[in-house]
């Protein structure tokens, strides 16, 4: 997972290494409770974001989600390799690092590589822009849609020239870069063995990650060829579900976002920062997920999306407000804005103004949005209008989290249809009624993700607090269930129980380069757990056992059907599963 060094001898280096005293050495740090704060060094800001935890060994910025360990931080600081940044901390607490860790000419992270060839890339791509033959149709265009060269320069617009092999003839000089570069999704290799060049003759919007690093590309083609836009494809770097195009370069305008507009194109992004709109964002070819609005939520408290004022414009609003529900709580708040038909963002703000678009008459609050969109073609004059309106609402109302603006929405929902407080919120703890099929499959589903969900939490636990592992006597019942994730937290289990006095850093560490580093460093991170979740011993441990309890349960379940007939294929191979399981332990 490290390269050439060994794993025992990382874990021993970072016992003996204080990430305080690495951080505060290029970063002064103030104590602020039980972390330690500062300006984040990889980002501008004025108002300390950047948490220091010295019993995890680990860092967060809430404001850019940097984060990681004392090694992180000083490859990510100094922009060094892994292996330099071992030396450094080998260094400063006078170990020697074996030798045959340099048995590897090269043990930097893929990431680290991709990201130091994707850099490489927009600059080609920025410099055939200005020096290509071949960019008259693009000049022209970013003349045409009033684009001045200091924006031009802000998103870095670039250029991918005609031709299928010039990245591979200016990049691929060994067998090494050539596969970097399929792995950044920027080249394809065809059935005959041979590369060519996944961006051709289209502008060019390099994506930036919020730390600024480049991640991928989007490319603009000017002719009649098709797709319009095209995107990178999903890489190890890149997660369309997860990356917002321009905010990157939002935050480097203002550090304090009162709001963040959403909308759906590269163009929009440009056109509005163009007009002095800087505080905007685009999806990147998806709908604005759960994951983007959660990111966004953590930078600003107020959220405007503005879709194209057609019908795939309201069904991408509906999705937003669908996704934003259960992140309606501490007095967050989502609005939208409805363009004319035939208007988008980028022709509305050059045919209007500034003025025009950011006036607050153009807003509408999710509560009227989802009102409105329900009662649409419902008679609320009549009994069965009102009951048909709050049939169909209730089941958004329960996606809301209990807050104050729980409370109010459904006050409103009581004065439209004049059915009392007290009976929406009776209504809004019975489960929904379905039929038998429905429910039963229904339940399988809400069982399966309960038991994900409390794996997942069971991993947060031991995250932030690793000692809890100590007190499971056993794996062996718990690698009986069938389960996402089970596997995982075994290991965790056992590397815990081996490293007693482990931190979250040493953890990460473990996983350093694997397909979990990212997942870890996100629960690592999330907000309401960066401090202490400060579970007992006993609830851990309970939580343990109630998982291996409802595996039983499920097993004796099956043993008491009267016939093999009466199970259904799913549960006669989960049956089949279950008795190897039982087994096995």
């Amino acid at each position: 997972m490290a390269g050439k060094i060994p794993q025992n001898f990382i874990d021993e280096l970072l016992t003996r290494t204080d990430i305080i005293d690495v951080i505060d050495a290029y970063v002064p740090l103030k104590k602020a409770g039980k972390n330690h704060k500062a300006c984040c060094p990889f980002h501008e800001e004025k108002t300390p974001s950047f948490n220091v935890n010295q019993d995890k060994q680990f860092y967060y910025c809430f404001g850019c989600t940097a984060s990681g360990t004392a090694i992180t931080f000083l490859m990510e600081h100094l922009r060094i390799g892994f292996v330099e940044a071992i030396e450094d901390l080998a260094s400063r607490a006078g170990m020697e690092i074996p030798r045959e860790a340099y048995n590897s000419g090269d043990s930097s992270s893929v990431s680290n590589k991709l990201y130091e060839l994707l850099e490489s890339i927009t600059e080609y791509y920025t410099n055939e822009l200005k020096n290509n033959k071949n960019t008259n149709n693009i000049i022209n265009y970013i003349k045409k849609r009033n684009i001045n060269n200091e924006t031009r320069v802000e998103f870095e617009l670039g250029f991918a020239p005609p031709g299928w092999d010039n990245l591979v003839s200016n990049f691929g000089k060994s067998k090494e870069t050539i596969k970097l570069l399929v792995d950044a999704g920027v080249i394809i290799k065809n059935d005959r063995g041979s590369y060519y060049d996944r961006f051709r003759n289209r502008l060019i919007f390099p994506i930036r990650d919020q730390r600024g690093r480049v991640i991928g590309f989007g490319g603009r083609v000017l002719g009649d060829e098709t797709p319009k836009y095209l995107n990178s494809p999903e890489t190890q770097i890149f997660q369309k579900g997860r990356e917002l195009y321009g905010l990157f370069q939002a935050r480097k305008a203002s550090r304090d976002l009162k709001d963040i507009y959403i909308v759906e194109g590269y163009m929009d992004v440009i056109a509005l920062a163009q007009f002095g709109i800087k505080n905007v964002v685009a999806t990147l070819g998806t709908a604005a997920t759960f994951e983007h609005i959660g990111k966004l939520f953590r930078i600003t408290n107020k959220l405007i999306f503005c879709f194209d004022g057609d019908k795939a414009g309201k069904k991408a609003a509906w999705r937003a407000l669908e996704n934003s529900l259960s992140l309606l709580k501490n007095g967050r708040q989502v609005y939208f804005i409805f363009l004319p038909n035939n208007e988008d963002p980028d022709t509305f703000v050059n045919k209007n103004g500034k003025n025009a678009f950011i006036n607050t008459e153009m807003l509408t609050p999710l509560s009227d949005f989802l009102f409105n969109s329900i009662s649409h073609n419902i008679n609320l004059e009549i009994l069965e209008g009102r009951s048909e309106m709050i049939n169909k609402t209730l089941p958004y109302l329960a996606k809301l989290p209990l807050d104050p603006y729980k409370d109010i929405i459904v006050k409103e929902l009581s004065k439209i249809t004049g059915y009392e407080v007290n009976d929406i919120q009776k209504q809004l703890s019975i489960p929904e009624k379905s039929d038998l099929k429905k429910l039963k499959n229904s339940n399988k589903k809400v069982e399966n993700n309960r038991g994900i969900e409390k794996i997942r939490w069971l991993i947060r636990c031991l995250l932030h607090q690793p000692s809890l592992a100590l007190n499971v006597e056993s794996t062996e019942s718990l690698l009986a269930l069938e389960s996402s994730g089970i596997d995982f937290l075994c290991e965790l289990i056992q590397l815990i129980k081996k490293n007693p006095n482990i931190t979250l850093g040493g953890i990460l560490e473990n996983w350093r380069d694997s397909k979990f580093e990212k997942r870890l460093c996100e629960l690592a991170s999330e907000e309401d757990e960066f401090n202490e979740i400060g579970v007992t011993n006993e609830v851990f441990t309970d939580a343990i056992s109630g998982l291996i309890e409802t595996h039983q349960k499920e097993f004796e379940t099956f043993k008491k059907k009267s016939s093999p007939l009466e199970l259904t294929d799913e549960e006669k191979l989960k049956y089949r599963e279950m008795q190897k399981s039982s087994k096995d332990s």
